[in-house]
């Protein structure tokens, strides 16, 4: 049962683009698809042997030939199939799951919130206007070969930085291929059968990069106080996804159109 420290496990996905969906009122919201591929939990950290507790999940598939003996011997002795992403989430004792326990997409409900992260795209060496925004210097009016440079960065003598430029200045340099974190996306929309996850909003990187959704770590955001399946949604014993397989689960939109003028 959820407790008030309890912190489930995440899972991991990969992006597969982005689309439009309409809701019952008919309004457009942009959303995400990310597919959650063969979720399996591969080892559980406790705190009497690494000090804290946490779950190591793989997902995908891979090819004995592309790993190497001692990752192949890390799934082989746990009698799991190869996997091809490993990712690890800190969870609470409570919500320890034993090794090979399935996560599908139904881990999320319809409705609550999540954080998402992923490496942005990769952007090359960008200068100040692209990186950071700046305005640029003048196109005309005497202005020469100094349309997009920076212009002063500090340094002198006499300056206030004290003779060197300070750090974290804003300057040129690499753009992207970092790691980032977008926070309370909702859960537009679960794909039972496909094992799909549809959120509002964008997630950092590209199409087939590698995403980790998780809790909100400021909530969930359920309506009337209600929680996702703790530890994690089970299915029955002959593999079934439980009385919603085949089906999509979508979030609750309200019985009163927003949209509609109050009479007066």
């Amino acid at each position: 049962e959820w407790g008030p420290t309890s912190k489930r496990v995440g899972l991991i996905g990969r992006k597969c683009g982005m689309l439009s969906a309409w809701d019952k009122w008919g309004r457009m919201r942009p959303v995400t698809v990310v597919e959650v591929q063969d979720n399996v939990v591969v080892q559980a950290k406790t705190a009497d042997k690494e000090g804290y507790y946490g779950l190591q999940v793989g997902a995908g598939w891979q090819k004995e030939k592309r790993l190497s003996y001692a990752a192949r011997r890390h799934f082989l002795a746990r009698g799991l199939d190869l996997k091809r992403d490993l990712a690890e989430f800190r969870v609470s004792p409570d919500a320890l799951l034993p090794i090979g326990t399935r996560l599908l997409a139904r881990h999320f409900v319809p409705g609550q919130l999540v954080d998402v992260q992923g490496t942005s795209r990769g952007k090359g060496f960008a200068g100040v206007m692209k990186r950071h925004g700046f305005k640029g210097g003048n196109a005309s009016h005497g202005a020469t070969k100094t349309h997009r440079a920076p212009g002063a960065i500090g340094g002198g003598t006499n300056s206030n930085s004290g003779g060197k430029v300070v750090k974290g200045k804003k300057m040129p340099g690499n753009m992207g291929n970092k790691t980032r974190t977008v926070h309370n996306l909702v859960v537009y929309k679960v794909d039972v059968p496909r094992n799909l996850l549809f959120l509002v909003g964008s997630v950092p990187g590209g199409s087939g990069d590698i995403v980790k959704v998780r809790d909100a770590v400021r909530g969930v955001g359920l309506p009337g106080g209600a929680r996702p399946p703790f530890p994690t949604f089970i299915g029955d014993r002959q593999g079934d996804e439980g009385e919603d397989a085949g089906h999509e689960l979508v979030m609750d939109f309200g019985d009163t159109d927003p949209y509609r003028v109050k009479a007066a």
